[in-house]
């Protein structure tokens, strides 16, 4: 599909992943074995799911990070897909000798998965191109949390330019963490967000977290919806779309990719909010995890659906 010249360009930035996942009836006990249902190889990592994400709800999208070796089958593997989906790939640096993660993903009937990943401990020094490069033409900036290490610097000065830079966060961050002043957005999962506050509740994490960042603050809870800080500091939810879940794995990730997407489309956090939600539940009621993302028509439509 031929996307629009007004369509915003978005750079996603973090660690393409190679998954293997597997349909079980349940997550085998320790030291046993178990028969897999289906079996299927798909792209993913937060930042690429989001990314296939925005692809498919009409963004340009263009995507940096390291990758493993060039002569490597994984990252050719990944590439290919992302040249599928029509993710500009120019800015992704190859990485000699090191290997692409890879992870195992099982899927249970509820949904709900349980995963093992490898990442090359080499991949974290990469050297990202020149902000001049990467943030001509952008309109906002989706980064994994686990990817600060190497690229603060562009973070910061993407903000500097004006440039939102949304922060998908998916393990507890340490408070002195860069990112958390250098993001303009962040975008927490429940158990995560609580981690990074040392609060055992959602709406006490955010509100203990805005003490320390002026960054917007969520924190997506699954089908308990969304809870965020408006900008009076007041607690505000947004709601889950009650769907029958299949398969969960990039739901979050897809979330904030239509985030992001909305918002560099000039929409404000609670139509943002609700639009990502339509997104992930869609995502949701399929299996696979980006690739399993919906596109524009169908978010649009089921939104009109709603009350």
């Amino acid at each position: 599909m031929a996307l629009p010249a007004t369509a915003p360009r978005i750079l996603c930035i973090g660690i393409p992943v190679r998954d293997l996942t597997f349909r079980v009836e349940a997550v085998p006990a320790r030291g046993s074995k178990a028969n897999a249902s289906h079996l299927a190889e798909i792209c993913g990592g937060n930042a690429l799911n989001a990314a296939i994400a925005m692809a498919r709800l009409s963004g340009r999208v263009a995507f940096a990070g390291p990758m493993g070796d060039a002569r490597e089958r994984s990252s050719e593997f990944i590439l290919a897909q992302m040249a599928q989906e029509g993710i500009d790939t120019t800015h992704i640096v190859r990485m000699p000798g090191l290997t692409t993660p890879v992870s195992a993903i099982m899927i249970e009937p509820s949904g709900e998965r349980t995963l093992t990943i490898y990442r090359d401990p080499g991949l974290w020094t990469v050297k990202l191109p020149d902000a001049d490069k990467l943030l001509a033409d952008c309109q906002a900036v989706l980064i994994e949390s686990r990817c600060g290490t190497f690229c603060i610097d562009l973070c910061t000065e993407a903000r500097r330019r004006s440039i939102p830079v949304i922060v998908g966060v998916d393990r507890a961050m340490s408070l002195q963490d860069e990112l958390l002043t250098a993001a303009s957005h962040l975008l927490f999962a429940s158990e995560q967000v609580q981690e990074t506050a040392g609060i055992t509740e959602d709406g006490e994490a955010l509100k203990r977290l805005s003490t320390l960042t002026p960054a917007f603050l969520a924190a997506t809870r699954g089908p308990l919806g969304t809870i965020w800080l408006n900008e009076a500091g007041e607690l505000e939810e947004t709601a889950a779309f009650p769907v029958q879940a299949v398969d969960t794995l990039g739901a979050g990730d897809v979330f904030h990719g239509a985030f992001a997407l909305r918002l560099a489309e000039g929409k404000g956090v609670r139509e943002a909010l609700r639009f990502a939600a339509a997104a992930a539940a869609l995502k949701c009621t399929r299996h696979g995890g980006g690739p399993a993302a919906p596109q524009r028509i169908e978010v649009e439509e089921f939104l009109r659906s709603q009350p």
